[in-house]
């Protein structure tokens, strides 16, 4: 899972997505669209007949401060979400140093300008399928050096043109970041409001007519 917001336990469920059996989460930062969805999961599956038999662990990756965000979620009240039925293991990855996300799948991080603790993510598997999800970030021309010639290039796109904050992108600086990776296939997420009713394809066009760019939605499915 590429970090889990307040949505993602009804997400997954509503998708009939084998929760039960997540293996791993990334957690990109620790704004709370982005990790808000850790405390009630793990208030869940401690409580879940599904959960009682497993023995596998299951692990959190993320920056430095990962295992004092899900302590402070578990100092609210004391919720001892630590205290499964399976082991949970947390894990605080270093800039661009590989670790093993899965078995068979490996993993390194890149700095991103939006918080202190913010990364983006490269993963590959043993059929050199790649993918990189930016999270939130700024303008980095080392983001598309990071993604070059993915698999899947997942980037935000907060704003439409004229953005108010220099810690998220326009669509301008994304498509940008898209082609100078010489990625294999992109997607834009993260939008904020004022994409609501935006021809998405238009306004894409508008830039550069010759990119493929897919749209982020919900249940959407990419073969890689």
């Amino acid at each position: 899972m590429l970090d889990f917001s307040a949505s993602v336990p009804l997400r997954m469920a509503q998708e009939r997505l084998d929760w039960a059996e997540l293996d791993a989460i990334w957690i990109s930062h620790f704004h709370l669209d982005h990790c808000a969805g850790i405390s009630p999961f793990l208030a869940g599956t401690k409580h879940a007949g599904i959960m009682k038999d497993r023995k596998k662990p299951l692990r959190f990756f993320g920056p430095a401060g990962t295992s004092n965000l899900i302590a402070e979620f578990n100092s609210v009240n004391n919720y001892r979400l630590l205290d499964q039925p399976f082991p949970v293991e947390i894990i605080e990855i270093e800039q661009l140093e590989k670790f093993e996300i899965l078995p068979g799948v490996e993993a390194v991080a890149c700095k991103t300008p939006h918080t202190d603790e913010s990364h983006a993510i490269h993963i590959r598997d043993t059929d050199d399928k790649t993918l990189v999800y930016s999270a939130d970030t700024g303008f980095d021309e080392l983001i598309a050096t990071f993604a070059n010639g993915v698999d899947l290039f997942i980037l935000e796109c907060t704003f439409i043109r004229d953005k108010p904050k220099l810690k998220h992108l326009e669509l301008a600086e994304a498509i940008y970041l898209i082609r100078k990776s010489k990625c294999k296939q992109a997607m834009l997420t993260h939008f904020y409001p004022e994409w609501d009713n935006v021809d998405f394809s238009a306004e894409v066009a508008r830039i550069d007519s010759a990119s493929t760019v897919l749209q982020a939605f919900d249940s959407l499915r990419i073969q890689i």
